[in-house]
């Protein structure tokens, strides 16, 4: 059997394309494969195109060495372009993913890209499935909360992109589709109007019909779908094997025609931690911004400073050198599990973009001192720091002080926070665990706690794939959700 074609809408990186391409068959072979995809932002069609190409390699054993060697950095980016399999599924790739933002006026463009893609694989009339998710800013709690007093926010075009998601929909009626968003669209208003309730109801009504399932909640009863409530699209990540609480309302469109066939939910599983995710990856130490100050000598005084302040011991500091690896770093040590298998099953022995960033002294003490009472099971707030680690802010003193908790220690025995696009502006939110390497997390940290496989390489500058990797739908979440998929289509699942 064919695997059945994947149209990916405001695809970011290839969360949601990832866990769907990954999911196989009884035959060992891929259910879903990706047609085209459609991305505004040209660097993450940068990262889009290379893992398609990668996917298309997947029968190409000289092609993959090349690309496993070029990961591990005894080979050149040039050495694996080169390859004949890769140069063919390099342009297939740049064929299957367009660059483009989605709206009104693109509207002729992106459908035709969709209709070809369908016709080239001659799904136009058989099944296929829609994925996607809107851009979240408009409906975040942080963003309505950033723009309170904006008179243009009402205004922002981000309120209304799922109508080109809609529109889509309603020309090119996939027998199933995929939403994601925010869960801060449930409680959106717009002008007075309940924006989550609009976008159901015109879900619902699209092409000829659609059924709105939840993921989560069964649609065996009676009642069918009435008795839904918007809490139920609510997905929590963290139920479902991701080390990182991240809750997303994720819709399931199911076309009229074919609603009769009922969908199973996703199961609970048991949660992953922050400990699981990276807590085996190559210990590392963090830089001093700016480069020019990056000294060890000068960063070891920093952390004495910053540990001795939380009273931590000598003998517990161990001596770090490594700043860490953009490519070829030592492979992780083993660990057993579920997740570690689908974090490490391209098997290419070795852990790329894996390199602390830069932070100023002051911020260095502070992930230092934090991260050592966070050890001990203490939480410190920013009005409670001692007085030589207090921000030199004027509100930071103050009780009511916007962001108290601005920084943020990921523990090792929970999922982690959410990880956002903001872990590309800074690390605070996002401090490392281990006191002794006093940083934020690296590229490839956050990537795991969103479970993107470490053959998953993200292009451009180190910030673009911190917003990349924030961005993105959990790929192993995606996987679960393309189960899910696969059974309402009538197709066996390994």
């Amino acid at each position: 059997m064919e695997p059945v074609p994947v149209i990916d809408l405001f695809a970011g990186p290839g969360g949601l394309n990832e866990g769907f391409c990954s999911l196989l068959g009884r035959d060992d072979e891929a259910v879903f494969s990706t047609a085209a995809s459609i991305e505004m932002d040209p660097v993450a069609c940068r990262t889009l195109r290379l893992r398609a190409a990668v996917r298309g390699l997947r029968d190409s054993e000289r092609a993959l060495a090349r690309y496993k060697s070029f990961l591990r950095g005894n080979s050149s980016w040039e050495d694996f372009a080169s390859e004949r399999d890769a140069q063919v599924a390099l342009n297939h790739a740049h064929k299957e993913v367009l660059e483009l933002e989605l709206g009104p006026t693109n509207r002729t463009q992106a459908s035709s890209h969709i209709r070809e893609a369908l016709r080239t694989r001659s799904a136009e009339e058989g099944p296929w499935v829609l994925i996607g998710g809107p851009p979240c800013q408009a409906y975040s709690l942080v963003g309505r909360a950033r723009r309170t007093h904006d008179p243009d926010f009402e205004d922002d075009v981000k309120h209304f992109l799922f109508r080109e998601y809609l529109d889509i929909i309603t020309t090119h009626r996939p027998p199933v589709f995929v939403m994601e968003n925010v869960k801060g669209l449930l409680s959106h208003t717009h002008r007075g109007q309940r924006l989550f309730t609009m976008i159901l109801d015109d879900l619902a009504s699209a092409g000829d019909g659609y059924e709105i399932r939840s993921f989560v909640v069964s649609d065996d009863s009676s009642a069918l779908f009435s008795g839904l409530t918007p809490g139920d699209y609510v997905i929590r990540a963290e139920d479902y094997g991701v080390p990182q609480r991240r809750h997303r309302v994720i819709l399931l469109g199911v076309r009229s025609d074919i609603a009769a066939a009922r969908s199973k939910i996703l199961h609970p599983s048991t949660a992953s931690t922050v400990e699981q995710a990276i807590g085996h990856l190559p210990r590392i130490r963090s830089r001093i911004s700016p480069s020019r100050q990056d000294d060890l000598n000068v960063w070891r005084e920093v952390r004495e400073a910053g540990l001795r302040t939380a009273g931590v011991a000598k003998g517990h500091r161990p001596r770090l050198a490594e700043t860490g690896w953009a490519l070829g770093g030592p492979a992780p040590a083993h660990a057993d599990g579920e997740l570690e298998r689908w974090l490490t099953k391209a098997g290419i022995g070795a852990i790329v973009q894996h390199e602390a960033r830069g932070h100023m002294v002051s911020d260095l003490m502070r992930y230092a001192y934090l991260a050592a009472k966070a050890a001990t099971g203490t939480t410190v707030k920013l009005g409670q720091l001692p007085e030589a680690l207090v921000p030199n802010h004027a509100n930071a003193r103050n009780l009511d002080a916007p962001f108290t908790d601005r920084f943020r220690v990921q523990a090792w025995k929970n999922p982690s926070t959410t990880v956002t696009s903001h872990i590309s502006k800074d690390g605070h939110y996002y401090i490392h665990p281990d006191p002794g390497q006093m940083r934020s997390l690296t590229v490839r940290e956050a990537a795991r706690l969103q479970t993107f496989p470490d053959d998953y390489f993200f292009c451009g500058n180190r910030t673009q794939q911190y917003h990349q990797v924030g961005n993105a739908v959990p790929p192993y979440l995606a996987l679960k959700l393309a189960e899910v998929v696969a059974g309402l289509l009538g197709v066996s699942v390994k």
